[in-house]
């Protein structure tokens, strides 16, 4: 699995990155071919008119004095419409490139985030999402800038290269061989020059990466910010950051840019050569006036090309820089298949239990040793205990979005690995305390686990939930649309309609996970009461730390490091005396 999505996942070469590239281009063949033949066209008849220019020198007789004008002219005409139609040629070529590489960018967005959706929940665990929209942005963004621009100037650079080395050799092979200096001496420059640039502009992308995935960090948290005066710390932690990422942009572009330069250094020698010793070869009658023209603007159409992929060198560097990341996300590992031999978890009685599990996030670092539990059908078992106790890890287990490192974890009998993750988790209704809330209508926000609900069945959610009143308060009522995550509503409300979204499921199981932690104390008596209604002969887990929440329990498990200290009802853990009676005393009557 890709373990820093700012390095690339294996020692990917250039053709293999182009390669992959290559392979996007390739699903549109059509526009791939017609931009193959507006690039071939447009650059033949841009080349032709440097022959025709010559031909036009060359009916001027200077010994004689004499101009033979039928031929300057047809020849003039002739390199007119050339260039014309190469001009006209060349605009429906960008215009194809640009649909073209907007369609790999787009087949790209979503491959990327067909992958995230496959990816495991662990994995986002350990990366800053930042840094994954920055991915699926910015980095996506740099690659289609590079197909639609850099590649197209590379294929037309090649045609107009090779056609010219070709005319130049029909025309003077002798003053070809100042190429055989300079080319080699260009292409060496830009090797070496690559090699450097390559790492530079791989760590721009990720210092831009780490920049936005702090600014989403600090976005999220500005309320917590302020609460406790960090807008300073902030402020300098952010200057930091970027400082780095302007650095890394400044040397990662100072380094690119010096090929250009370079390369015109070197071609201008080039042309240098050719005008001298094409001066020799006129004076000695070896070549015509308007051949050696000719040749003078061929060379500038060798040299120039070269000198233009030497400019966009630095890009290309940004650019594969960029698709590393890109592929190196898209070639994460995916959340592992289920067996061949999966069974999907129907009739589902609602009998969980853990079996010696044992489980640790970090190799060496445990977080549940030797854990078992039994939850019988319908009942209720909570699950208490401090902070690292091992709680919200249970729920994680149970949900399949870690597998236990050792013991089984049991559905009904079933060791939930033979079964379907997907009806695994469908045999489950969750309630986080971290609440999420989509763009969308309130109705739309409650249905989201059964889009075929009708208008009572969430009406009737909602009234359980103890929301109903509220919603029907909205200026459209379930109706109103929600936005940004449903900032305009209060945390309660937002966890109420979580809870509504819940009740609506037919499910077998539910999970709570501090689902009431922030709703007063009156809203969450209601709500347990609806709840243990609604939910009656279901399976439920609780999982808090308000100890309130959890009285009426059928079974309640104690946590500590990673073990079950202890475990009964409310009222025979406060006789025992123990761990759960110090927690319950904290909460409670030392207040």
């Amino acid at each position: 699995m890709m373990e820093q999505t700012s390095a690339p996942q294996s020692a990917r070469s250039k053709r293999q990155l182009l390669l992959r590239l290559w392979r996007y281009l390739g699903r549109n063949r059509l526009l791939l071919v017609l931009a193959l033949l507006l690039s071939v066209s447009g650059s033949l008849l841009a080349l032709y008119g440097p022959k025709l220019s010559g031909q036009a020198i060359n009916a001027i007789d200077l010994g004689k004095g004499q101009v033979d004008f039928d031929t300057v002219f047809r020849c003039a005409a002739l390199m007119a419409l050339c260039y014309v139609l190469s001009s006209l040629l060349v605009y429906l070529l960008n215009a194809v490139m640009i649909r073209l590489s907007k369609g790999v960018a787009r087949q790209m967005r979503h491959d990327l985030f067909e992958k995230m959706a496959a990816l495991p929940v662990g994995f986002f665990d350990r990366h800053q999402t930042g840094n994954l929209i920055s991915i699926v942005t910015y980095d996506v963004d740099t690659v289609n800038q590079s197909l639609s621009s850099d590649l197209l100037q590379i294929l037309q650079s090649t045609i107009t290269v090779t056609v010219s080395f070709g005319m130049m050799l029909s025309i003077a092979p002798k003053l070809v061989l100042i190429f055989a200096v300079t080319v080699p001496a260009t292409v060496l420059f830009t090797r070496w020059l690559a090699n450097r640039v390559r790492p530079l502009f791989r760590r721009r992308s990720a210092k831009l990466g780490e920049l936005n995935g702090f600014v989403e960090e600090m976005l999220s948290g500005q309320k917590t910010i302020r609460a406790y005066g960090r807008e300073e710390a902030v402020l300098e932690r952010f200057d930091e950051k970027n400082r780095d990422a302007v650095d890394a942009y400044t040397v990662a572009e100072a380094n690119g840019t010096i090929t250009g330069p370079s390369v015109t250094f070197i071609n201008n020698i080039s042309l240098t050569l050719v005008c001298v010793f094409g001066a020799l070869l006129f004076l000695r009658g070896e070549i015509r006036l308007g051949d050696l023209s000719s040749f003078v603007q061929y060379s500038r159409k060798f040299s120039g090309p070269i000198n233009e992929v030497a400019n966009i060198i630095a890009e290309l560097q940004s650019a594969f820089a960029a698709a590393e990341r890109v592929f190196s996300l898209i070639d994460a590992e995916p959340e592992p298949p289920d067996a061949e031999d999966a069974a999907v978890l129907t009739d589902v009685q609602g009998r969980v239990t853990l079996e010696h599990v044992d489980f640790s996030y970090v190799p060496g670092t445990p977080i549940l040793q030797d854990f078992s539990m039994t939850a019988e059908p319908g009942s209720l078992t909570a699950i208490v205990g401090p902070t690292g106790a091992g709680k919200t890890t249970i729920i994680n287990l149970l949900m399949r979005f870690y597998d236990v490192d050792g013991g089984a974890v049991c559905v009904d009998g079933r060791d939930i690995r033979t079964l379907t993750r997907d009806s695994l988790r469908r045999a489950y209704t969750m309630v986080l305390q971290d609440t999420w809330l989509f763009h969308g209508t309130v109705f739309d926000n409650i249905a989201y686990g059964k889009p075929d609900a009708t208008m009572e069945e969430v009406i009737r959610a909602a009234k359980a939930a103890r929301i109903h009143s509220y919603i029907s308060r909205l200026p459209e009522g379930y109706q109103t649309v929600l936005s940004d995550n449903g900032t305009s509503i209060s945390k309660g409300q937002k966890q109420l309609l979580t809870i509504a979204r819940a009740m609506l499921l037919d499910a077998h199981m539910l999970i709570l996970d501090e689902a009431t932690s922030n709703v007063d104390t009156q809203t969450e008596q209601q709500i347990q009461a609806a709840m243990r209604e609604l939910m009656r002969g279901k399976t439920c887990f609780v999982i808090a730390h308000r100890l309130s929440t959890i009285r009426s329990a059928n079974h309640i498990l104690v946590l500590r490091d990673g073990r079950v200290v202890e475990q009964g009802t409310h009222d025979s853990l406060m006789v025992a005396n123990g761990f759960y009676r110090q927690l319950y005393q904290a909460q409670f009557e030392t207040a």
